[in-house]
């Protein structure tokens, strides 16, 4: 019964892995060719043609990083009396409010809003709904307070929009701007851009599924207010927007062109608190819709939440399991017929690892080198093996939640500013 077990376990590990190796190649030919139809858009372009937006920026005592957001907001090349800069204070106690009301006086398009007890504090989706309330744009943009576009970005996610009318979501890419500062940024670095361009790009490519991601997104006003905006209770409000967006028969598109940079955890405790809500987020989005499978409308989306379910639940698992019979088997004979070919696997998996890593790296041009390539070396080993004992305490914080009726606790990640920097290096 072990051996049948052990080589199960394997054989989930061995699918994620030629899945996400073929996620890569769609990712590598998706980076050849997304520039093109964007090209060939802005040669038709008009600017009369471009439509209002709004950008919704929820704050939550994020006076560390609010500032350098703002100034690179105010430099975003799309037509000023076009924009609308939408701050949204949630509830801070820190100077997260001056510093927009200071903004706001600077810049004509800029909009300073507060939000006030009881219903504050509670979380983005709360302080996103908030500030659709007040905007005036026929594109909402979202834009985490840690993010700094790059000036076209926003211009980008529009017109992608106005070009591809059964869009109704263009996601941009995100980058690490701190990826240097130490060992964990630079783990974070590089799961980063394999999200991007296996995740996100290769299942653009393959499927014309992406999902929509916290930051640096547009979707069309019309489509948010249908929704009934963002879901309270998600503590993944932007992977649950996602289903919700497909069901209603649109798709979300990848702009890679259009690029934020945003600040990343520097230790391993801030990083630990995001990474369990994440994880408690996706596994809430993954058993909310597979519950209602048979009704879905749009059964690609199924296809993905079958991904989310593997990613979270049986993958996971199946690396826990095998790794439990492995080392109970030193011990305690289990009769556990672990030969040369369960071996073979063994390292042939590591290689794939370490593979499709520095593939997709290389579709960067400044992060195929030999420090990441270490790195990657050290990454399965060490950083990816903390995934699974912090997916496993989300299953057991999340069941928990639901057991006992808990109200969704919504952890903001914590800032780093440069005294804080000084100290955590």
């Amino acid at each position: 019964m072990a051996n049948v077990v052990f080589y199960g376990a394997l054989s989930v590990i061995w699918i994620m892995l030629l899945y996400h190796m073929f996620l890569m190649q769609g990712g590598f030919l998706h980076s050849r060719r997304h520039e093109r139809p964007v090209r060939k858009w802005e040669e038709k372009l008009k600017e009369k043609d471009l439509p209002k937006v709004s950008v919704l920026i929820p704050a939550h005592n994020e006076e560390v990083v609010l500032e350098r957001t703002l100034k690179a907001m105010a430099r975003l090349d799309y037509p000023k009396d076009k924009l609308e800069i939408i701050v949204i204070n949630d509830n801070s106690s820190d100077l997260t409010g001056e510093i927009a009301e200071r903004f706001a006086k600077k810049y004509a398009w800029f909009k300073a809003v507060h939000t006030k007890p009881p219903h504050a504090g509670r979380g983005k989706s709360g302080a996103l709904n908030f500030g659709l309330s007040h905007a005036s744009g026929e594109i909402i943009v979202v834009y985490d307070a840690d993010n700094t576009p790059e000036r076209k970005a926003v211009y980008y996610l529009v017109l992608t929009l106005l070009n591809d009318p059964k869009a109704g979501v263009a996601v941009g890419k995100f980058r690490v701007i701190n990826a240097a500062k130490n060992l964990l940024t630079r783990f974070i670095n590089i799961e980063t851009i394999c999200f991007q361009w296996m995740a996100q790009a290769g299942r653009f490519h393959w499927f014309g599924i992406t999902t929509i991601p916290g930051t640096n997104f547009a979707i069309r006003k019309e489509l948010i207010d249908e929704l009934g905006g963002w879901d309270v209770r998600a503590l993944a409000e932007d992977t649950e927007l996602t289903i919700r967006v497909y069901e209603l028969g649109y798709h979300i598109r990848f702009v890679p062109m259009a690029i934020t940079w945003e600040q990343e955890p520097e230790t391993w405790k801030v990083w630990w608190k995001q990474r369990i809500r994440w994880a408690r987020g996706n596994q809430y989005v993954v058993l909310k819709f597979l519950s209602r499978f048979r009704s879905l409308k749009q059964k690609r989306i199924g296809f993905d939440l079958i991904y989310f379910f593997f990613t979270y639940f049986m993958f996971f698992l199946g690396v826990i399991v095998s790794h439990a019979l492995f080392v109970t088997n030193l011990f305690v004979d289990l009769n556990l017929q672990v030969g040369p070919v369960s071996i073979v696997l063994w390292v042939l998996a590591y290689l794939l690892y370490v593979a499709q890593v520095m593939v997709t790296l290389g579709i960067e041009k400044t992060e195929l080198n030999a420090k990441n390539f270490l790195i990657t070396l050290l990454m399965y080993f060490s950083y990816a093996q903390l995934w699974l004992v912090l997916v496993v305490q989300a299953m057991y914080l999340e069941a928990k939640r639901v057991w006992s009726g808990q109200e969704v606790k919504w952890y903001k990640t914590e800032r780093f500013g440069q005294e804080k920097r000084k100290k955590a290096g």
